[in-house]
C-alpha cells in the first residue's frame, strides 16, 4: 500500500483519485484550496466514491510515497507549496499536466531524479466541486524506467491504460499538437463540432503544422501527416465534446494559454521557426482573459 497525495483535484485529479480508489491498495490524500466534503467520479464502469483524506493547508501535510501533481500548468507556485510539505528524499512526484515542460516547471522545487513526467488523454469534465464525469478511458504515457514502472503499478487493477515509452519527448509533442488545435474551440466558444467546417478544419491543421515543425526541432519524431491525424481525431469525437480550455473559458477560469500555444511560439523563436497562427491564438486568448478579468472587477 502506498501513501498517495493528489495536488489539484479537478477533472484530471479526480479521475486519478478514482482510478487509485478502485485498486483498493492505497491511502489517498486530496490536497485542495477549499474543503472537499466528498469526491464522486462517474466513470464508464460506474460511480466511484473516493475514500480519501482532505487537506487544505500544506502545513497540515507530511511526507508521502507518491505525489501526483494535477494542477493547471500556471499554478506551479501553488503546487510547489504542497510539494515542500509532502516530499522527502524518498518521495516520487508524477507531474500529470499538459504541455512539454513537465520537469522544467518544477526545477529547483523537487529532485529531477524523483520526477516522473506523465501525459494523460482522458475525456473528462468537472461538473461541480467534488463531482467529476469521466466519459472514456484514461490513457497515460510515462517515461520508461524504474519510476515509470512504479507509477504503472500504482494503477494495477484499475481501467487505466498506461504505456511506458522511451521517447517521451515525441509523446508530449504529439499530445501538444492535439491541444494546440483545441484552441479554436476556446476562441469560438464552440465544442469539437466547430472543426467539421472546411475552413476551421484547415485552420486546425495549419496550427498543428506549426506545432509539429517546432516539435521536430526539439527532437520529437512526428509523422509528416500529423496535422491530418489531429483533425481526424477531432472529427471522430462527438460534436458536443468540450476540451478543458473551452471549459475553462466558459467557466470564466484562467486558461492554459502558455502551456498549449504559447510554448510553441517561444520554442519556435528559439529555433527560428515562424509560428504566426499560434502567435495570433495566444494574443486573442490573452485578450479574452483580460476582458474577463476586467468584467470581474
Amino acid at each position: 500500500m502506498a501513501r498517495v497525495a493528489i495536488v489539484g483535484v479537478g477533472a484530471i485529479g479526480g479521475t486519478l483519485a478514482a482510478l487509485l480508489e478502485v485498486t483498493g491498495q492505497h491511502h489517498i490524500t486530496l490536497c485542495t484550496r477549499r474543503p472537499l466534503p466528498e469526491l464522486t467520479v462517474k466513470t464508464p464502469e460506474g460511480v466511484v466514491h473516493v475514500n480519501a483524506a482532505n487537506l487544505t493547508d500544506p502545513a497540515q501535510a507530511g511526507p508521502v510515497d507518491w505525489v501526483l501533481v494535477a494542477t493547471k500548468t500556471y499554478d506551479t507556485e501553488g503546487a510547489a507549496a504542497w510539494l515542500r510539505s509532502l516530499c522527502d528524499e524518498n518521495t516520487r512526484v508524477a507531474v500529470v499536466q499538459n504541455g512539454v515542460q513537465h520537469r522544467e516547471r518544477f526545477a529547483g522545487q523537487i529532485s529531477q531524479e524523483m520526477t516522473v513526467p506523465v501525459i494523460i488523454d482522458c475525456p473528462v469534465e468537472r461538473q461541480a466541486d467534488g463531482i467529476v464525469h469521466q466519459r472514456g478511458v484514461a490513457k497515460m504515457w510515462v517515461e520508461t524506467g524504474p519510476l515509470g514502472e512504479e507509477f504503472l503499478q500504482l494503477f494495477a487493477g484499475s481501467e487505466a491504460r498506461i504505456e511506458l515509452t522511451e521517447d517521451f519527448v515525441s509523446a508530449a509533442w504529439r499530445k501538444l499538437c492535439i491541444n494546440a488545435a483545441g484552441a479554436i474551440s476556446a476562441l469560438t466558444v464552440k465544442p469539437a463540432g466547430v472543426l467539421h467546417a472546411e475552413a476551421t478544419g484547415q485552420l486546425a491543421m495549419d496550427i498543428v503544422a506549426e506545432c509539429a515543425a517546432v516539435g521536430r526541432a526539439e527532437g520529437a519524431r512526428l509523422d509528416e501527416n500529423v496535422d491530418r491525424q489531429v483533425l481526424d481525431f477531432y472529427l471522430a469525437l462527438p460534436a458536443n465534446s468540450i476540451n478543458s480550455m473551452l471549459a475553462d473559458r466558459m467557466a470564466g477560469r484562467t486558461m492554459e494559454i502558455d502551456a498549449r500555444n504559447g510554448v510553441i511560439v517561444r520554442k519556435g523563436e528559439k529555433h527560428g521557426i515562424p509560428t504566426p497562427l499560434n502567435r495570433m491564438v495566444v494574443a486573442l486568448l490573452q485578450a479574452v482573459e483580460q476582458s474577463t478579468a476586467n468584467t470581474r472587477v
